[in-house]
């Protein structure tokens, strides 16, 4: 314990925040010893204790606090050289790693006697006190308050960072003179009594605001680890941790991650906790606030908020000053900005609503900076892909509730599924990027700002998301419709990508497809969960996507392809006509800018110059279709074909419309589905996987974008015909790549080159 610093003929107050008569002869043998004799008036820690002291105190008077701070005992489910075990139902139980129940405190300090630490608060004089005090509440209880905010900090610095938790938060909002300006302004706005908005606003913020006590905190990871522990092993990239850690210091973080999981705050919640960060406030839907989970969750740190706002000034106020005090008291902050799991594997484009109010809290100087940090979160293989590949082809996504909790619950816990894989990317500084933007004055300039400011997360994101071994087999198979593989066509399909994320040093995890061993491996554990069938009645097993799978399968492609689309482009630009090949590079980024994300147009010259370049130094001049034929690696047909198909499919559509027929997007993409399905057994699409709900939507987006969707006259029409051949054209040149493909690997007579 430090030593308390008193100056001589002071006074001294005495707060002592103990539970137990353990605790309490903890604290008085500390106070012995620290007091050194002197006349101290010991209190509980209450606001009402402090009122007859504090009416006679002496401005002198020194005010401070005790507490026991109890650290971790050697956790259970840890191997004894500290690896953790499978996560069990029985750590569900309250684990009493940290502060033992009153009754056994006495038998865990005999078996361990220094798990307990009496820490000392760093003391303050009453008049510093009332220096801070506002006037709102009284003075005993706002010295109370304090009292226990730095005890937490003291604490801290004994069992980590992880106990970091806020206390008193509606009464601080509602104290502040920043919440109190802002209702008054509001009720102003509105001609509303401002004791009515304020009743609204402390019920706003009574259901946003989350506890994070760690009793529950313990209880609700305990009770859910086992939905991600006994699935996958995590493998975190912790070597940028260490210097989040020291930002957190200074800066409050904002986490977003990719989401492609009911678990991934589970999973990130467990990486940060082993490395000393302190518990994430997580934003998630009110949907998953039901019975019993949710007032759980809340007391563990899930901030459940609406998904729509609408019109609501007062809950906007709310959520905004919210948001500003936790930031400002330097509490992390994690949400999902893609507003839902993602259905086909690659990253949804980013909602940008939740960062304004993150913006407005550095705008407004509640906070000098926040760090916006980028957290890809990758998974070999997931369970609840086959849930969302069905949604995608039309069936109704199930309610959460406690029986989809206790059903997703076993599926998760029946078998493992490999390696889930955290990357942080390098953080934003949310300051600098709204310095660097326009007049935050305007709307629509700030919207920009902060569109770019998702824009660039996501592109963090995408740049440290691995190329699993999963999604680099599944590429393979996909690209070769309904014929099956063997397991030296599957690897002379991986090597060449292995080699091209090696050259240009992007991350993955498939360095063991360059083994038999390590392909078949994969191929197991596909087959195992019935996303590969294996026919081995022949000379050698060769392997196929199982009927019905397809969407499955191209979810585990799709996380990984924007590490090869800049490549496809490439490809598709060497078929066009050499005059007309930079138009045409600007014309595919246009075409496919709703499913990618695309920089810059000085920094996307850039980046396919550079692809170009590698296919062939003279690609200016150069005949493309030899260019391609030479080339060691081809990827366009298998990264790019389920999305032109997909276009495809809603261009022809809208083609075929009368252009004065309002477009109803739910029957017209219900229309799309079985449309689609007849192409496809016409042979007119390549595979299964381009008939995906999402695919059809993001493509309605492009032909919005077109202004190709709203009745019009015949002049809409043709604008529509000529949509559909520019579509065709960009399908033929992918056909085009995709027989050289199979041309120079022998794959279209079944030969081994």
């Amino acid at each position: 314990m430090s030593r308390l610093q008193v100056g001589d003929g002071a006074s001294l107050i005495v707060l002592v925040d103990a539970s137990s008569d353990t605790e309490r002869r903890l604290v008085q043998a500390a106070l012995a010893e620290e007091a050194s004799g002197r006349t101290a008036t010991v209190l509980p820690l209450r606001g009402s204790a402090l009122e007859q002291p504090l009416s006679g105190a002496d401005p002198d008077t020194v005010v401070t606090a005790l507490r026991v701070a109890w650290t971790p005992r050697h956790p259970v489910g840890h191997e004894e050289d500290g690896r953790r075990r499978r996560g069990r139902w029985s750590a569900a139980m309250p684990s009493l790693r940290r502060r033992p129940p009153g009754p056994l405190q006495k038998l865990a300090l005999d078996r361990d006697p220094d798990r307990a630490q009496v820490v000392l608060a760093a003391p303050a004089t009453v008049a510093e006190l009332a220096g801070r005090w506002s006037g709102n509440g009284s003075l005993p209880d706002f010295v109370a308050q304090q009292a226990s905010l730095a005890l937490d900090r003291a604490e801290r610095g004994v069992v980590g960072e992880r106990v970091k938790v806020p206390r008193h938060v509606v009464e601080a909002i509602e104290a502040s003179p920043e919440f109190r300006r802002e209702l008054s302004a509001l009720a102003e706005r509105l001609d509303c009594p401002e004791d009515e908005l304020r009743a609204r606003a402390t019920s706003a913020l009574d259901g946003l605001v989350a506890a994070v006590d760690p009793a529950a905190v313990e209880v609700f990871t305990g009770m859910f680890r086992p939905l991600h522990s006994r699935a996958w092993d995590v493998q975190a990239d912790t070597d940028g941790l260490a210097r989040l850690r020291e930002l957190n210091r200074r800066h409050p973080l904002v986490f977003l991650p990719s989401h492609r999981s009911y678990v991934d705050p589970l999973v990130l919640a467990d990486v940060l906790a082993a490395h000393d960060f302190p518990r994430n406030h997580v934003l998630g839907g009110d949907n998953l606030s039901f019975w019993p989970v949710g007032p759980l969750a809340k007391r563990a740190g899930i901030v459940f908020i609406r998904r729509s706002f609408g019109d609501d000034q007062v809950y906007k106020l709310a959520v905004r000053e919210y948001f500003a005090f936790l930031l400002s008291k330097r509490f992390n902050l994690e949400w999902y900005m893609e507003g839902g799991r993602s259905r086909t594997g690659k990253l949804r484009p980013p909602r940008h609503g939740l960062l304004r109010y993150v913006a407005d809290a550095v705008e407004r100087r509640r906070v000098d900076d926040v760090l916006l940090v980028p957290v890809a979160i990758t998974y070999d293989q997931l369970r609840e892909v086959s849930l969302m590949a069905a949604e995608q082809g039309g069936a109704a996504k199930r309610g959460e509730g406690l029986s989809w909790l206790a059903s997703y619950a076993r599926e998760q816990v029946s078998t493992p599924l490999g390696t889930v894989h955290v990357a942080f990317a390098e953080p934003l500084s949310l300051a600098a990027a709204l310095a660097a933007g326009a007049d935050p004055s305007d709307p629509d300039a700030r919207r920009l700002t902060l569109q770019k400011v998702a824009f660039q997360v996501a592109v963090g994101i995408n740049s440290v998301t691995p190329a699993t071994a999963t999604a680099l087999v599944t590429l393979a198979l996909l690209g070769v419709r309904d014929r099956a593989l063997t397991l030296g066509q599957v690897r002379r399909v991986v090597e060449p990508l292995l080699d091209f994320l090696d050259e240009r040093e992007l991350p993955h995890s498939g360095g063991a497809l360059r083994t038999f061993r390590g392909v078949r491996q994969v191929l197991t554990t596909l087959a195992g969960q019935g996303v590969v069938t294996v026919y081995d009645g022949g000379e050698e097993p060769v392997h196929a996507i199982e009927r019905g799978q397809h969407l499955v399968a191209a979810f585990y492609r799709n996380s990984a392809i924007h590490h090869v689309v800049d490549r496809a482009i490439a490809e598709l630009v060497m078929l066009g006509d050499p005059v007309d090949r930079w138009d045409e590079a600007f014309r595919l980024r246009d075409q496919l800018k709703f499913e990618f994300f695309f920089p810059e147009r000085d920094a996307y010259r850039e980046r396919i110059g550079a692809e170009l370049e590698r296919l062939d130094p003279e690609w200016e001049t150069a005949d493309g279709r030899e260019v391609l034929c030479r080339a060691p690696l081809l990827v366009a047909h298998r990264v790019l074909r389920s999305f032109v198909d997909a276009q495809l499919v809603v261009a022809e559509r809208l083609a075929a419309r009368d252009p004065r027929t309002p477009v109803v997007e739910p029957e017209f993409l219900a229309e799309c589905s079985g449309m689609g399905q007849q192409m496809l057994l016409q042979g007119r699409l390549h595979g299964p996987e381009s008939l995906s709900r999402e695919l059809f939507a993001t493509a309605m987006q492009l032909a919005r974008n077109l202004d190709l969707v709203d009745p019009g006259r015949e002049e809409l029409a043709r604008n529509r015909q000529e949509w559909a051949a520019q579509v065709r054209d960009v399908v033929r040149r992918v056909v085009v790549i995709d027989e050289l493909d199979a041309a120079a690997r022998r794959e279209s007579v079944g030969v081994e080159p």
